[in-house]
């Protein structure tokens, strides 16, 4: 984290570990905070990859499951890297600037998924870089959109993103409105000083509102483990069937248009106080014990209890009770996404 932002941070009394922001000393309430009004966070626990040279479109186009060609300067897009099986290494929202992209993923992953990207650079004109420069705000609620315009002329629509001198916006899927602001320290405690009226809150509650809206996270314990179907970015707009080959391309399109789709994710609550980690299992009551599906991201509900997406099979959802843990765990109860999932 930029060293003037920690400080400015702190004295607004951020609690911060190696991971980011954690709360600012009530996390309890944070996630009623978010549910109901307007709320400001920094998203240090995400990290930003540069990726410049003339080779960069065709190298990420040969690389991510979007169609990165498409990709214009006031608009973002959610595209998944794959390995060669079409299991997901990373989920990036990727943006477009004059110089090439960046690409925005979990900081946890960052450098295990640059090793990865440079392995197959070769004799492409591409260079890939943590960008270290911008800091990464997140705002969220009925307010939003009035609080940004007190520095900008205008704000964006989702996925569309904007830019006002040195802020960039992004519009991000959400229960309310919703935005990803990219810039400098500066401009941040600036923006930051002008929310008056919104409750900073830590990363969980910025991630819950991920869960709210239906967006999958991959972290370090689901490196490799879903194919992009499976946690709906087809639905998203994540995955382009008819663009050229890819990393995990033969798969991914084999499974749209030969194979039958077993799982899917769903967004889904549970009573238990415990936080369910990304990967734990989840079981029916009876008959065989083995998983059915597994967590993909889960936080704190403000309701109590927690609030979660969760890959599982098709005919579990549709059938039987489901458990978290193990068949005496958590009941979970399925709720609806903000998406038809099919």
């Amino acid at each position: 984290m930029h060293a003037d932002w920690e400080a400015f941070l702190a004295k607004a009394g951020a609690v911060t570990d190696d991971t980011g922001l954690r709360h600012f000393g009530e996390p309890q309430v944070e996630p009623q905070a978010a549910a109901r009004g307007t709320v400001i966070t920094d998203l240090s626990y995400l990290s930003l990859i540069d990726v410049e040279g003339a080779d960069a479109a065709s190298f990420l186009q040969g690389q991510l499951s979007n169609d990165i060609f498409k990709l214009d300067e006031d608009h973002s897009q959610l595209s998944a890297y794959c390995n060669p099986k079409g299991r997901i290494l990373s989920i990036f929202r990727v943006i477009r600037h004059d110089h090439g992209f960046m690409l925005l993923l979990p900081a946890e992953l960052r450098e295990r998924v640059l090793q990865r990207l440079r392995m197959y650079v070769l004799r492409a004109k591409v260079t890939l870089q943590h960008d270290q420069r911008l800091i990464q705000i997140g705002i969220s609620g009925p307010t939003a959109s009035a609080i940004l315009r007190k520095q900008v002329n205008t704000v964006p629509t989702v996925n569309e993103c904007l830019c006002h001198n040195n802020v960039r916006l992004l519009g991000i899927p959400g229960p309310y409105p919703r935005y990803l602001v990219l810039t400098d320290a500066t401009s941040a405690q600036t923006l930051w000083n002008a929310a008056l009226e919104a409750t900073p809150v830590g990363m969980r509650a910025w991630s819950w509102l991920d869960i709210m809206a239906g967006l999958p996270t991959i972290y370090a314990q689901t490196y490799e483990t879903f194919v992009p179907q499976m946690v709906n970015l087809d639905l998203l707009g994540g995955v382009s069937f008819d663009k050229g080959c890819y990393s995990g391309q033969e798969i991914i399109a084999r499974l749209h248009y030969l194979g039958k789709l077993k799982q899917r994710m769903f967004r889904a609550h549970t009573t238990a106080e415990r936080l369910p980690a990304p990967a734990d299992s989840i079981h029916t009551p009876v008959g065989d014990p083995q998983a059915i599906g597994h967590v993909v991201d889960a936080q704190p509900a403000p309701r109590g209890g927690c609030d979660l997406l969760a890959v599982i099979n098709l005919a579990a959802v549709e059938s039987a009770e489901l458990r978290l843990g193990s068949q005496r765990g958590p009941a979970l109860t399925i709720e609806p996404l903000p998406y038809a999932v099919t």
